[in-house]
């Protein structure tokens, strides 16, 4: 397992990661970089043989100091505190405050969000499909773990969808639109589809941060869709494999 280690400046005691495709036992269509590759499906939702999941995410466990606080995501906006969420709660962001404990979500398009404190005191995972983005998970998951208004906060952006293959349709841009006429910014007519857009997943969602006050954003520039060779993408393939990005304060590390 090779996963991407965000490049921000968080705290020492802070430590991320998010995972590709590759590196696990799940077989096509959840494979890895080649069919014969096995592929590190972390989603039990998708179709995939749950036993092969299960050694995926021990797999994945063996690099982390306890289990990850798994979520059940349903696009929405809720929060919840990791060290409390008890048996994989309806959510779409977690966050802790706690050494040891892993907020993580899964995405496989959408765009997954981590957040920290700068003094290290507490962090988040959030998952940022569109409707959750207009819905404010974000603003949310700021909120939860900020002092100060979002001021003592930097977030990562991870791999999603590419602002060059996010077609959308008028409904998801007006959606924006009501939340803040502002973000119209993230949105490019296709000229030659009426009435489609090609969205900006990571604008909108740098924009939804500033608005809750958070200035230092890092990350971004992935698409999951054309980088077939490191990334699942539903868009691209429908059935298809789930990535984790997860996020812990580090106990052997002063805070």
């Amino acid at each position: 397992m090779n996963p991407i280690i965000p490049d921000w400046p968080a705290p020492a005691c802070v430590r991320a990661f998010s995972t590709l495709r590759s590196g696990g036992l799940s077989m096509a269509p959840y494979h890895g970089r080649e069919k014969k590759d096995g592929g590190l499906n972390l989603g039990l939702h998708v179709g995939d043989d749950a036993r092969i999941v299960l050694e995926n995410r021990a797999r994945l466990r063996r690099f982390l100091p306890s289990e990850p606080v798994w979520l059940n995501q349903v696009h929405g906006n809720r929060v919840v505190d990791a060290s409390l969420a008890g048996d994989v709660p309806d959510a779409d962001a977690s966050f802790a405050c706690c050494p040891g404990v892993v907020c993580v979500i899964m995405t496989a398009d959408c765009l997954p969000v981590l957040l920290c404190r700068h003094d290290g005191k507490a962090v988040a995972a959030a998952h940022a499909g569109w409707r959750g983005l207009a819905a404010g998970v974000l603003e949310n998951a700021v909120g939860a773990i900020s002092e100060k208004n979002g001021a003592d906060i930097m977030a990562w952006l991870g791999p999603a969808i590419g602002p060059d293959a996010f077609e959308v349709g008028e409904d998801v841009r007006e959606a924006f639109l009501q939340k803040d006429g502002r973000l119209s910014v993230a949105f490019e007519r296709r000229t030659e589809k009426d009435g489609k857009y090609l969205a900006d997943i990571y604008a909108l969602a740098r924009l939804s941060l500033r608005h809750a006050g958070v200035m230092q954003v890092y990350g971004g520039g992935f698409c999951t869709l054309s980088d077939e060779s490191r990334f699942y993408s539903y868009r691209r393939d429908g059935v298809t494999g789930r990535m984790a990005t997860g996020i812990w304060i580090d106990k052997s590390v002063g805070r």
